[in-house]
């Protein structure tokens, strides 16, 4: 059945602007999706796995997605109904997305490494009738995880599984493929949801992020038009089943007329090797992509050839970064969005070297954005403020009606939650979170501030800045490292003289340092700071 959703992300004004300036067409997304595999039928679908590997073309893949679309259908699939699918980066993944989207239905990807708490909570909000899954993945076992969770889960009807074994209540993957295929994509109202986004952000539980065929056909339009990767595809690693992954690897690629390759473990010693073998580039999106290969003893400058070109974003990219790349001889951009307003600013690599290594971009067209302060009046240029957006690329609403409310204000503006500053040139700077402020003692520090001049520490890959419960101060800040190999943690004392002779005042050093081998982070590479702080709070006393 069709969704019911209280959205209420634009208004009849703004939809007749974006319908009269072209931002919003009639297209649908299984029409963008069903006009560029046919127009690219011959570019390379490649899906780099030890696991399941595959290779083939676009064609290839338009036909098995309209057989998986036959088979939906004869299960009574309908435009509008919701369709829920956790697997891999796998060429079924992205034939299941693509199918779903050309019957009109709601793709709800679902992250590859949720466990049955995400996955439980995605399927019983979203009230999924089916799910298309893996029998097992690395140390991934999701059938096992459904056992534990179909029992309150009402409305699933049918399982589909990929891999080697379909047990009692599932369907194999290669039943649902082998129906009558679907001539082409199905007749859809435009302005309906198109893709339901599960995120998770720096919350507990996942947040289901609703676009329509409007708000999801601009952005891929929007984001295609500032990529660039030095006229060679890319290497995406990033899971399909985060707003990212499918931008990156199901639905640019296929609107630009790019081949494909897709990865399904970030290994980057194998990333760096399929480089050479394919001449493609890589490294795009989270800064760890980046770093993960530039750190790897297998890089090379054949590697800085292949990847000239590289846009950053999806996380704080640390301006020690840009710096590091620039003096390689790579060129990097920044952009800010998110799952819910995925382009908000950003740039292309012909801007200032100044602006490409300190801001994240103007705002892009069609969007606009105000930097308001807590009483939620505008603030000047160089003055920061919470940051508020606009645009046809934007979600409609939450599937959850009390997040959307709390989302938009009555000017349906949609407030990001993240601090910026505005310089005279409207180029736009992330200085922190509002939840990502640590409030010493009564004193607001920047965890973004405090992490730039660490990054530039030596030994130092990855910093994460949190705050720690403090009895004393109320709270203070934790610092979590990450080290280049081979490299020594630095002592507390060497941190602080290291931030005095940055010039940071006393009153942000952190308190405490802890090193790891590796960061939780969600499906775009961020690091999900909200499980730090738990940790901290789980070990103080009392």
């Amino acid at each position: 059945m069709a969704l019911e959703l209280d959205l209420r992300g634009v208004d009849d004004d703004r939809t007749r602007r974006y319908v009269a300036d072209g931002s919003w067409t009639d297209q649908t997304l299984g029409t963008i999706l069903a006009d560029g595999l046919v127009a690219g039928r011959d570019l390379t679908l490649s899906i780099h796995s030890e696991t399941r590997p595959w290779r083939g073309t676009f064609a290839d893949g338009y036909d098995l997605a309209r057989r998986v679309a036959g088979g939906l259908r004869a299960l009574g699939v309908v435009p509008g109904e919701p369709v829920a699918f956790q697997l891999p980066n796998w060429m079924e993944a992205a034939a299941t997305f693509w199918a779903i989207a050309m019957l009109g239905a709601v793709p709800v990807p679902i992250v590859h490494f949720y466990g049955p708490k995400e996955v439980g909570f995605i399927l019983e909000q979203s009230g999924v009738r089916v799910l298309i899954t893996a029998d097992r993945f690395g140390h991934l076992d999701y059938l096992a995880n459904l056992e534990q969770i179909r029992p309150g889960l009402d409305a699933l009807e049918s399982v589909f599984v990929v891999g080697d074994s379909a047990p009692a209540g599932t369907t194999s993957f290669a039943a649902l493929a082998g129906a009558d295929p679907i001539d082409g994509p199905m007749p859809t109202d435009p302005s309906a949801p198109a893709l339901i986004a599960y995120t998770s952000g720096t919350t507990a539980d996942p947040k289901g992020v609703v676009h329509t065929h409007r708000t999801i056909g601009f952005e891929i339009k929007q984001l295609g038009a500032i990529q660039a990767h030095g006229g060679r595809p890319a290497l995406v690693g990033a899971p399909v089943g985060h707003g990212i992954g499918l931008l990156s690897a199901l639905l640019i690629p296929v609107w630009r007329r790019d081949p494909i390759h897709l990865i399904d473990v970030w290994d980057p010693g194998r990333v760096l090797a399929t480089m050479v073998q394919e001449g493609i580039t890589s490294g795009n999106g989270a800064t760890y992509f980046l770093t993960s290969l530039l750190d790897h003893p297998d890089y090379s400058d054949v590697h800085r050839q292949l990847m000239p070109y590289i846009g950053l974003g999806g996380s704080a990219v640390p301006a020690a970064v840009g710096e590091r790349c620039a003096a390689m001889g790579i060129s990097t951009v920044r952009s800010f969005g998110s799952t819910e307003h995925p382009s908000i600013t950003g740039m292309t690599h012909d801007a200032p070297l100044e602006k490409r290594l300190h801001t994240d971009g103007r705002p892009l067209p069609g969007v606009e954005i105000e930097l308001r302060d807590e009483d939620g009046h505008p603030v000047a240029v160089g003055q920061p403020g919470e940051i508020w957006s606009k645009g046809p690329d934007c979600f409609v609403g939450y599937t959850d009606a009390a997040l959307t409310a709390a989302a938009f204000d009555r000017g349906r503006w949609f407030g990001t939650g993240d601090v910026g500053v505005l310089d005279a040139d409207g180029f736009l700077s992330i200085v922190d979170r509002k939840k990502d402020i640590i409030i010493r003692g009564g004193e607001n520090i920047s965890a973004l501030e405090v992490e730039e001049q660490l990054m530039r520490m030596p030994g130092v890959a990855e910093v994460a800045l949190v705050a720690a419960p403090d009895l004393r101060l109320g709270e203070h800040g934790c610092a979590f490292v990450r080290l280049h190999p081979g490299r020594s943690a630095p002592t507390i004392e060497t941190l602080r003289a290291h931030l005095e002779r940055s010039g940071l005042a006393r009153q942000k050093w952190p308190e405490e340092i802890r090193p790891v081998d590796g960061f939780p982070r969600t499906a775009s590479g961020k690091v999900q700071k909200f499980v730090l702080r738990q940790q901290l709070r789980d070990e103080a006393p009392g």
